[in-house]
This record gives structure tokens, sequence and C-alpha cells, in this order.
């Protein structure tokens, strides 16, 4: 049996890009750490990036963009399996901020397809 239509739409709409990022928080020993990384793919309500400080699913971690030293309290919301690049890590913003990230998203009732279209760039 397939979920409504609605269960499955997204707050808002990902793009995938690589930002830089600076993340601090306490890893699972309860150490604080930093460390700068770069998004996976992001939205007005969080990203997706790679740590290698391991963290806990609700853990509470400080998000920089150091294009703006724009910071945003988010909370740990997935994380992934380790790769050779670290741990993806899933966070979802305390306060929702469509600015923070400093990309365009598309709107909410674009459909899936055409928004997936629109983050991607130009060929040349």
């Amino acid at each position: 049996m397939t979920e409504p239509l609605e269960e499955n739409k997204r707050r808002s709409s990902r793009v995938f890009i690589k930002l830089p990022v600076a993340v601090t928080g306490k890893n699972t020993d309860g150490r604080t750490f930093r460390e700068t990384s770069e998004t996976i793919v992001v939205n007005a309500h969080g990203g997706l990036f790679y740590l290698q400080a391991p963290v806990a699913m609700g853990s509470i971690l400080q998000v920089t963009n150091p294009a703006t030293l724009e910071e945003q309290e988010s909370r740990v919301v997935f994380t992934g399996s380790n790769s050779d690049r670290g741990q993806r890590v899933g966070v979802e913003f305390l306060t929702p901020a469509p600015r923070f990230w400093g990309v365009e998203f598309p709107p909410s009732d674009w459909p899936e397809k055409a928004a997936s279209a629109s983050s991607a760039s130009p060929s040349a």
C-alpha cells in the first residue's frame, strides 16, 4: 500500500550543492568538537554533510556558514554509515532559515522533477 502524497512531501525543496560549513557540538563521548566540512544537500530547514566526529541522533549542533558567519542551532535527525569522507549527518534547524545557505529554493508548489531541474547547473 502506498502512502498518501501529503505524507511524502518535504517542507522545502532540496538542492544538491557543495558548500563549506563549520560545525561545532559534542561527539558521542561528550567531548566538544569543531570541524569544517561541505554540504551534500541543503534546504530551508537544514542540510546533510559529512562529519568525522561521531554524533548521536537528537544531538544539538551549531552550524556556521563561513561565507556569512551566520549560525544556526540544529538537531541531528539522520546519521548514515561511515565512509572515507566521514559519517553523513542530517540536521534540522531549530528555526527555519531559508536564506542561511545563500541559495534560492524553488517554490514548494513546483513538482519534484521541475524543482530538481531548476537546481541543476546549466550545460555549457
